[in-house]
């Protein structure tokens, strides 16, 4: 439930709602949307990666409107491969990053693959998020926490921090990351909020979420979103899971490479419509971010200078990472009767001259829009630039809001993204059948396949498993961990 407007700050907006997408770079995504807005910072068909950085005669290989709903394979986004994306060479020392080295790594993944990393799409592509940058606001300023990959970033966007996490280390993310999260502090000052998943809610890779109090906070999208909206019931901080999962009945809309972006412009259509719909709509604010880029283009130099460790930890060898450069710039969008037609934002005013946004914005925000009485959650988000200001230049809220987002073209790859239950699983994907073992056997379930996997390599589960088979366990082990929670915390236990 969420908390009544009374007993809040006196701010407009008592219920945030978060969606975070997969591996897009903002230039991908909303470059081209410069054409219809020319105060954003997006492209102009004149940027360009060399194919090799030490040769200046070099082929040239020029951004381009030419990107598809489906890529031919997904692009670098290790902790190495971005290095060499920002950097061009193994020296991390210019600043401004030259951002050249996009073409040349790609190449080393995959032949030809550089012509895919520098492409963009056209507005007409992708007409939701046409319509939402039009109506609403776009942040061309937004960085991922840090240079790496998937979880790490994932983790700054609720707690500021990966805990020294930067990579997808298997056994640091079943075991949970241990820091205090956005979530707690929303519920130490007595605040609602909930978890919309749709097969595994990577959410549960924090280990404070995985205690019997909280289980009643994780919601199955399909059962309760509409429902929750419709009443008026969505909790003060919402989180909404896309599907990581790409099934043969029911594709994946997390916009990950190599999945169909026409599904996560149907997700964040239905989102939104749903949202528009609802009572709450008046006192609302939807945030549309991306983890980090994916591997594809982005011509604005990520921040190098003066970005604070959050908690003191450096990565491990061989890299020993102290946590001071920002990653790639990715898309950023708001929604919210309080924000006005056009809105486009730049740089953050303060809290310091350096502050930029970055996925540590938003535990920032939140603690600011709803007076959390719980201090930062770590320097990061101390650090950070805030953006309750674009909710102030408006007295009330607006009544022209569309009710409606344009539909989405049909897919070209529409039998590609319907056609993925029998192929291998990704990385990530494995790391989530990792994540239901670890749930399992929390819920002291003793089942030989959940034993097998929890004590497998991500190489064994990917060979192990479809796409298929690993939705049916994760989904299984998730709902008997939840169940099991729930017992628990009616049995009077509150922590795991």
């Amino acid at each position: 439930m969420p908390l009544a407007a009374t007993d809040m700050a006196a701010g407009p907006i008592k219920t945030v709602v978060v969606l975070v997408m997969e591996n897009r770079s903002f230039d991908h995504m909303l470059g081209w949307m410069k054409r219809l807005n020319p105060e954003i910072d997006g492209l102009t068909g004149n940027e360009f990666n060399p194919l090799s950085t030490t040769d200046p005669i070099a082929q040239k290989v020029f951004v381009s409107d030419g990107a598809t709903y489906v890529d031919p394979a997904d692009p670098g986004h290790s902790f190495q491969a971005m290095k060499e994306q920002i950097f061009g060479s193994d020296s991390t020392s210019a600043n401004p990053p030259p951002m050249n080295g996009f073409a040349q790594e790609a190449e080393k993944e995959s032949k030809g693959l550089s012509k895919a990393v520098m492409s963009a799409f056209k507005p007409e592509m992708l007409p939701v998020y046409a319509s939402l940058v039009t109506e609403f606001a776009v942040f061309d300023r937004w960085f991922a926490s840090i240079p790496t990959s998937t979880q790490p970033n994932r983790a700054y966007i609720h707690s500021a921090t990966s805990h020294g996490l930067m990579s997808n280390v298997t056994n640091d993310l079943i075991k949970g990351f241990p820091q205090k999260t956005i979530f707690d502090s929303i519920a130490e000052s007595g605040l609602s909020f909930g978890i919309y998943y749709q097969n595994v809610p990577s959410t549960l890779f924090y280990d404070s979420l995985r205690q019997p109090k909280y289980a009643s906070s994780f919601r199955d999208y399909y059962l309760f979103f509409k429902q929750h909206a419709a009443q008026g019931l969505l909790p003060n901080y919402t989180v909404i899971e896309p599907i990581y999962l790409n099934q043969t009945i029911l594709p994946a809309n997390d916009d990950h490479p190599v999945h169909n972006v026409s599904e996560g412009q149907k997700l964040v259509k239905e989102v939104y419509e749903t949202l528009r719909q609802s009572p709450q709509w008046n006192e609302m604010l939807l945030i549309i971010t991306y983890d980090e880029h994916g591997g594809f283009y982005d011509h604005v130099p990520t921040p190098v200078k003066n970005v604070p460790n959050p908690d003191g930890l450096n990565g491990p060898a061989p890299y020993f990472f102290k946590f001071d450069r920002l990653g790639v710039r990715v898309p950023t969008i708001m929604v919210s009767p309080w924000i006005n037609k056009g809105t486009v934002v730049h740089e953050p005013n303060g809290p310091t001259p350096d502050s930029h946004f970055e996925h540590s914005s938003i535990p920032a925000t939140v603690k600011r829009i709803f007076n959390l009485k719980s201090d930062f959650l770590s320097k990061r988000d101390a650090w950070a630039g805030t953006f309750e200001s674009i909710l102030a230049p408006r007295s009330t809220p607006r009544t022209d809001c569309p009710a409606t987002l344009p539909n989405v073209p049909a897919s070209s790859n529409a039998l590609f993204s319907l056609s993925k239950g029998s192929d291998q699983l990704s990385e990530f994907q494995a790391e989530l059948v990792h994540l239901a073992a670890q749930l399992q056997a929390a819920s002291q379930s003793q089942a030989t396949t959940a034993l097998d996997f929890l004590h497998s390599s991500l190489d064994h589960i990917k060979k192990a498993l479809t796409v298929d088979q690993a939705q049916a366990f994760a989904s299984s082990s998730v709902s008997q961990f939840l169940k099991a929670n729930e017992n628990a915390f009616k049995s009077g236990s509150s922590h795991s």
